[in-house]
């Protein structure tokens, strides 16, 4: 029988209270994605005991990898970013401090000043021990890829440690022009239907085009969600490379700089076409939790999440139990090592 290899997920969710104030105080939309009200995913967000322990058990999960639900702190006015920032980032240290064989934990950052940014993610990897941070996409209008966030990239370069990217709403004007009129359907489509996954992905390529990854050649971004759309378009979107003056392939790209996961999605085209596109040592795992938990098919997000549905998936994936370890651990311990990534074969 193979070794029964553990599994650190890395998208999984939570609101402390030096957010909700925040949200609250602010007069954010009161969802349950954002931790509000007495929902199952609201209490679960909320929750960092027991009760998301036992569901890590259920699914097979031995470490979770904790970041504030989104928009993280990336919608708040500067003044209270900065400081609501390094309030959620303590008590990240805290729930993590409490039960360190279970939890870690990336980091919050007030991407709305560029010297804070840096400021907080130094702070968070050299005295809180974070292995990384949770970003959102844009800063209000701002995009991943505007010149303001190079600081913070150079910050992370320099630390060695991942920034994770999680989509967010589009803009409200891409949310007119493209998902008005359909009722509560149009809102979700906009969200996590499929306009989260297109938003970030363009982002992206803005990245890479924009040269964020010829600037920093050796950050490294992880992707949820099987890549935000983006890898299913590659062969399309790659002979533009040449005309946007790039200096490697756009596929080199996400082979060198990009860390695949497929954030609770459990599908096994998507799986086998990520390890195509990036290979297997390129990808990590993550369950999306609490969104995905206990939900069944004709649930949102449409797949099975029954009991052990997150080991169960992996352990039938269609490769060797090396491949599979590297994905369920060793690909992520090897990313926060610290230590220089190997490069890919050309």
């Amino acid at each position: 029988m193979p070794a029964r290899w553990p599994i650190t997920a890395l998208e999984e969710h939570v609101v402390l209270p030096a957010i909700l104030e925040a949200w609250q105080r602010l007069g954010a939309p009161d969802l349950p994605s954002r931790g509000f009200g007495d929902s199952p995913v609201a209490r679960r967000l909320r929750d960092t005991g027991e009760t998301r322990l036992a569901h890590m058990d259920d699914q097979g999960i031995d470490v979770a990898v904790l970041s504030i639900s989104t928009p993280g702190v990336q919608d708040l006015p500067e003044a209270d970013a900065i400081a609501v920032a390094r309030d959620t980032n303590d008590q990240l240290a805290e729930v993590v401090a409490r039960n360190p064989e279970r939890f870690r934990a990336f980091a919050a950052i007030p991407t709305q000043s560029p010297a804070a940014a840096a400021a907080e993610l130094e702070r968070a990897v050299t005295r809180l021990g974070f292995p990384g941070a949770m970003l959102y996409g844009r800063t209000g209008a701002r995009l991943a890829d505007d010149p303001a966030n190079d600081e913070l990239y150079a910050a992370a370069q320099r630390l060695r440690v991942p920034l994770h990217f999680h989509p967010q709403m589009p803009v409200q004007a891409v949310v007119d022009a493209y998902y008005a009129g359909l009722g509560p359907v149009g809102t979700a489509l906009a969200g996590p239907g499929i306009g989260w996954y297109y938003d970030l992905g363009v982002q992206y390529l803005r990245m890479i085009f924009s040269g964020v990854f010829d600037r920093f050649p050796e950050l490294q971004v992880i992707a949820g969600h099987w890549g935000e759309v983006v890898l299913f378009y590659l062969d399309h979107t790659g002979c533009l490379a040449e005309a946007g003056g790039l200096e490697r392939p756009l596929a080199d790209y996400f082979r060198r700089n990009f860390w695949i996961a497929g954030s609770g999605t459990v599908s096994p085209r998507y799986l086998r076409w990520t390890a195509e596109v990036v290979g297997t040592e390129r990808m990590l795992y993550s369950t999306d939790y609490p969104f995905t938990y206990g939900f069944r098919p004709g649930g949102f997000p449409y797949v099975d999440t029954g009991a052990g549905a997150a080991r169960s998936f992996l352990e039938n994936a269609p490769f060797t139990e090396e491949e599979k370890a590297g994905i369920a651990h060793r690909n992520w311990e090897r990313l926060v090592s610290r230590a220089p990534l190997p490069r890919p074969a050309a």
